[in-house]
């Protein structure tokens, strides 16, 4: 039983960081209302933790390097449950949200070290339970998160949604200092300049979208925040053109197959979950229901996600990549579409065939999107590869919640009549026409750049060799950015 521990400890971490994704999804009107906070605010309070862990998740492998795997991991640990006590304890919109940038940046640094500590630990057989436990548990966090958010909210106070955490990181904290190897480190050079502009560019184009969607796209602060995240983004290209060891090698965007596998990654996350904070506010303010009940309608996604992944995984490794990414994508688009018959008379069951289906395409693509990732690039370059799918995915969840809240803010405040359900129902509407045009328009254009090139090409026995190469090299002491799928 001991031998298990660390990966017990491993997934109790994995648990923490993608619950907390999730879980602040259906206490968001509550928050809001506790906090007067505005519908900006109350955006940046779901963004702020998916942005900072995607704008640091690249840079944090680099550390784990110089650091150690384990000591990286632990002190993210340690700031994650300081962090999660400060936003129980906030008392305004302001550090609730600096909280949880705090808990981003935390939770970059555990998960570009999970994987590899996981995979210095066991080996053989047990290696590969370990990894399917730990998928499982990646998997079902998001429902659980939903769920528990739900029922915390509704029986005791949003607040509870964090105070629950702190002793959860504590215990975790304590397990992994005992079970966790003591991983050895390798001097590597990090690119500093790569990790700051990336994440200057990811926070500026991103406070300009949810600002110019709630007062106005002429607004000074919201051009401001565009074109200093457009200028930083080409700060970060040229910065990593120049240098020596540059984070992201400009050479892989020469590749078509890694193109489309960041235009799936950020195209199905965005139309799948960047809308679910919104459906929340229409279940609990435009149709009535309490946060529990709201919870579990919302539910359906993910366990229709969990239900493809699991019982479809070894299937769709065996697909070509350019049906598994690009299809998949495209089903999530067509599942929103299915969401734009929700009107002013409609009530949650309108949402299930939607939600359904954007969790099956969901569930299609991501099984198999690391390894594609890898596939798409030199042997040497498949570890950043895969941590640049990985932060893609999340930087268009971020970008979901800002475009598609702001979407839902325009349209909503200016539908005609006084119902609020109607209001609300007009705003959703153009949410998942949006959200219908980036799944089934990313889609395709992820198919035709995966589809190999008539009379050769990559299959996709070539991308899972590729991948089983990445995992045994890192499983051996290679990158931790290796593992950050």
């Amino acid at each position: 039983m001991r031998a298990w521990l660390p990966l017990v400890a491993t997934c109790s971490g994995t648990f923490m960081l993608l619950v907390y994704s999730t879980i602040v999804t259906v206490a968001l009107p509550g928050m809001a209302r506790d906090l007067h906070a505005g519908f900006g605010a109350a955006q940046w309070i779901v963004d702020v933790y998916t942005l900072a862990l995607a704008g640091l998740l690249l840079g944090m492998g680099s550390l784990g390097d110089n650091l150690g795997r384990k000591r990286l991991y632990l002190c993210g640990l340690g700031v994650f449950g300081v962090a999660t006590l400060g936003c129980g304890l906030a008392g305004n919109a302001a550090v609730l949200i600096a909280a949880r940038a705090v808990q981003g940046l935390a939770g970059a640094a555990m998960f570009s070290t999970l994987l590899p500590l996981i995979g210095l630990t066991y080996t053989g057989r047990d290696r590969g339970v370990a990894f399917a436990v730990w998928g499982a548990v990646a998997g079902a966090a998001a429902g659980i998160g939903n769920v528990a958010g739900g029922v915390l909210t509704q029986f005791l106070s949003w607040q509870w949604i964090f105070f629950a955490g702190v002793p959860v990181c504590a215990l975790t904290l304590a397990l992994s200092a005992a079970v966790l190897i003591d991983d050895t480190t390798t001097s590597t050079r990090i690119d500093h300049w790569g990790i700051a502009t990336f994440t200057l560019a990811a926070i500026g184009i991103t406070f300009g979208i949810i600002r110019g969607g709630e007062r106005g796209w002429g607004e000074p602060p919201a051009l401001l925040g565009l074109g200093f995240g457009l200028v930083t983004l080409l700060a970060f290209v040229l910065v990593e053109r120049a240098g020596s060891n540059p984070m992201l090698s400009p050479d892989l965007f020469r590749k078509g197959r890694f193109n489309g596998t960041l235009v799936a990654a950020t195209g199905y996350y965005l139309a799948a979950f960047g809308a679910l904070p919104v459906v929340s506010i229409w279940l609990q303010d435009g149709v009535g229901l309490t946060s529990l009940p709201a919870a579990l309608v919302i539910t359906v996604q993910p366990v229709a996600f969990f239900a493809t992944s699991a019982g479809l995984g070894s299937m769709l490794h065996r697909l070509p990549a350019h049906w598994t990414l690009g299809g998949g994508t495209v089903a999530v688009g067509i599942g929103d579409a299915l969401m734009l018959t929700v009107d002013g008379g409609s009530s949650w069951p309108a949402l299930l065939p939607g939600l359904a289906l954007t969790g099956i395409g969901a569930g299609i693509v991501s099984p198999v999107l690391p390894a594609v990732a890898m596939s798409a690039a030199p042997e040497a370059q498949s570890g950043v590869a895969s941590a640049a799918a990985n932060c893609a995915r999340q930087l268009g969840l971020a970008l979901g919640i800002a475009v598609l809240g702001s979407v839902f803010h325009r349209f909503s405040s200016g539908a005609a009549g006084a119902d609020l359900n109607a209001q609300y129902a007009h705003g959703l509407v153009a949410v998942f026409a949006v959200a219908a045009a980036v799944g089934v328009g990313s889609g395709l254009l992820a198919l035709w750049l995966l589809t190999p090139p008539r009379g050769g090409g990559p299959g996709p026995s070539g991308w899972r060799r590729a991948a089983k190469s990445v995992r045994h090299r890192s499983m051996s002491g290679g990158s931790s950015r290796s593992m950050n799928a």
